[in-house]
């Protein structure tokens, strides 16, 4: 079933505009990558690509080792949404779209550990608050192709270096991964 039908002509170098509405729905930024393939029945389909889904079972299982290591819950994001989360508040997070906030904090390439109220504290997906949080981004080949974050709803909590370092050093192994 066609949910938006647009008729487009190609270039000559064989572009195709995609228009700004479907562009601003689906997210789809100047920079993204597609894919793109033909079906059975001769349509092209397009199809926003994420090197993360590809490792979201490997992604999956260094978030529940994570969770079961530090008690804290683990989520670990491409660009889009949460591909895999362990730990307490798993259910209230996982596939569940990420925030602007956070993907403003992916642009920045930033490392972010904050409490809920202070000046630096992003939500991670919309309509879900905890109280602690550690952000680190997953770069690989100069890209930001998501995020690893740890959380916590312990409200006397207060993440130590060390716990800080762990997000950071899981961000940066699963970057070195993608590269191959």
């Amino acid at each position: 079933m066609k949910a938006t039908g647009i008729v487009r002509r190609i270039d000559d170098l064989g572009r195709i505009v995609i228009p700004k509405e479907i562009r601003r729905t689906l997210r789809i930024r100047e920079t993204d990558p597609m894919e793109i393939y033909t079906d059975m029945d001769g349509q092209i389909v397009l199809k926003k690509y994420s090197p993360m889904r590809d490792i979201t079972a490997f992604a999956g299982e260094y978030a529940e080792s994570m969770a079961a290591n530090t008690g804290m819950t683990v989520a670990i994001t491409d660009r889009e949404q949460v591909i895999a989360a362990a730990g307490n508040e798993k259910k209230l997070i996982q596939g569940k779209q990420i925030s602007k906030e956070l993907n403003i904090i992916m642009d920045e390439r930033r490392s972010v550990a904050a409490s809920l109220g202070e000046p630096s504290y992003v939500s991670v997906v919309p309509d879900y608050e905890c109280r602690q949080e550690a952000v680190s981004p997953i770069i690989c080949a100069g890209d930001v192709l998501g995020t690893v974050i740890m959380l916590t709803a312990d409200t006397g909590h207060k993440f130590t270096d060390g716990e800080k370092c762990i997000v950071k050093v899981a961000a940066d192994f699963l970057g070195k991964h993608m590269a191959g």
